[in-house]
């Protein structure tokens, strides 16, 4: 069927080329399009459950239309642009938080078949291109010439760089067991032996924690923190380029998500199933501890939240990554 719909594009004047690119980035973004409205409905009923609610009901079987009514109403709404604001970056801005979501999401590989599973540093160019959003959430918050916009920006500078540092350490504790940057090997090394979680957990915690904060999830969601900022960073969004931010949060979720079930979890490995169906599981019950801790724990002051990473995760990464180097390099 694929193939039908390449020739297709293809016989329209865009080459072989050009229609298996479109033809990609439309299935990318249509599993990404419903992989955000099922994740919000998720949300809204575990936080429900949590509460002793029975969430949304009422727009199709247990609400589950619910998020395509809310995606309707966006789509409808005006998108207002703040007089006194930077035009030019104020309207860049939700798009460079669009674009690099989407490259990682066609980058993650789902059963090691992928070209790009099998490239030498793989592993680097997914975690550089996760970073890149915190800079259109910085010129977000700057272009809107609001104050409370501005304070989330900056926070979600120095809060991605504090938690990015254990992050990275968590993954490269993973890289020095299995000697590669390569996905690819990472899931074997784990296929040989047994999920890294287990010859890692400290790793695995600060890996799970530090993705936490860089999606701003609760109790790490200080940059939009609504009881001091309003909105934070997107106070003056509104419309479609308020959801183009959310769309990109509940992407990288899953994408952070799918990087950590391949490290820590083995990947696409697994019984009976296929390996992308094993992947995603593992994604979604990371990203259903995500949901679960955003309504169970408070949200931290900024200077609580800087506090516990500079003076607990990333002495505890150090030490976990030299402990691990020399447990490597001893057993040579």
């Amino acid at each position: 069927m694929l193939g039908g719909a390449r020739d297709w594009l293809a016989g329209l004047g865009l080459g072989d080329f050009g229609a298996t690119v479109l033809l990609g980035v439309a299935l990318i973004m249509g599993y990404l399009t419903f992989n955000v409205l099922f994740l919000i409905w998720l949300e809204r009923k575990v936080s429900a459950h949590i509460q002793r609610r029975y969430g949304p009901m009422e727009v199709g079987p247990h609400g589950t239309l619910q998020t395509v009514a809310d995606m309707l109403k966006l789509l409808g709404k005006q998108m207002l642009t703040p007089v006194a604001a930077d035009k030019f970056v104020y309207l860049l801005a939700p798009v460079l938080v669009f674009v690099p979501t989407l490259c990682l999401a066609s980058l993650i590989p789902l059963s090691g078949a992928e070209a790009f599973a099998d490239q030498p540093y793989g592993l680097v160019v997914l975690i550089a291109l996760s970073g890149i959003s915190v800079l259109a959430i910085f010129m977000a918050g700057w272009a809107s010439n609001n104050k409370y916009a501005v304070l989330g920006g900056m926070r979600s500078v120095s809060q991605v760089i504090a938690y990015e540092i254990p992050t990275l350490l968590a993954a490269l504790s993973v890289v020095l067991i299995a000697q590669s940057l390569n996905l690819r090997e990472i899931v074997a090394a784990q296929a040989h032996g047994v999920p890294f979680v287990l010859l890692q957990p400290v790793a695995a915690v600060l890996y799970f924690i530090g993705i936490t904060a860089e999606t701003n999830r609760a109790p790490f969601d200080i940059p939009e923190a609504e009881s001091e900022l309003v909105g934070g960073f997107h106070t003056e969004y509104s419309g479609m380029r308020f959801a183009m931010f959310f769309f990109a949060e509940y992407t990288n979720m899953l994408v952070l998500a799918a990087l950590g079930a391949t490290l820590f979890l083995g990947g696409w490995l697994g019984p009976w199933l296929p390996g992308p169906v094993w992947l995603l599981l593992k994604a979604y019950a990371i990203i259903f501890v995500m949901i679960w801790m955003r309504w169970t724990f408070p949200r931290l002051r900024f200077d609580q939240l800087m506090t516990f990473a500079w003076k607990l995760l990333i002495p505890v990464a150090l030490v976990n990554f030299i402990i691990t180097a020399f447990a490597v390099g001893g057993g040579r």
